[in-house]
């Protein structure tokens, strides 16, 4: 578990990447329906405790019977990616 005060890259050296998980649950009112909520946090692989966490939350407090989960993961700690925009549009 980390500290309140533990920024991201302070809990990525400590082994933490950033996961992301596509949960797809049954509609409660239409079980025969998937809905997709997308779940991102840091945790730590293969284990995922912080998803195991949130995902026994879910079956214990959410409606929704959950389907399937899809993870993946940042591998390894890098820079922000800068890139030259060919333009920007104004919308008034």
């Amino acid at each position: 578990m980390h500290h309140a005060d533990d920024g991201p890259l302070a809990r990525q050296l400590k082994g933490y990447r950033l996961a992301t998980a596509e949960i797809l649950y049954r509609m409660p009112d239409h079980p025969s329906l998937l809905q997709t909520f997308v779940w991102q946090h840091y945790d730590i692989a293969p284990d995922y405790p912080e998803l195991r966490r949130f995902l026994a939350f879910w079956a214990e407090r959410i409606e929704g019977e959950l389907f399937s989960v899809r993870v993946g993961r940042a591998e390894i700690v890098t820079p922000g990616r800068y890139a030259r925009v060919a333009g920007v549009w104004r919308l008034h």
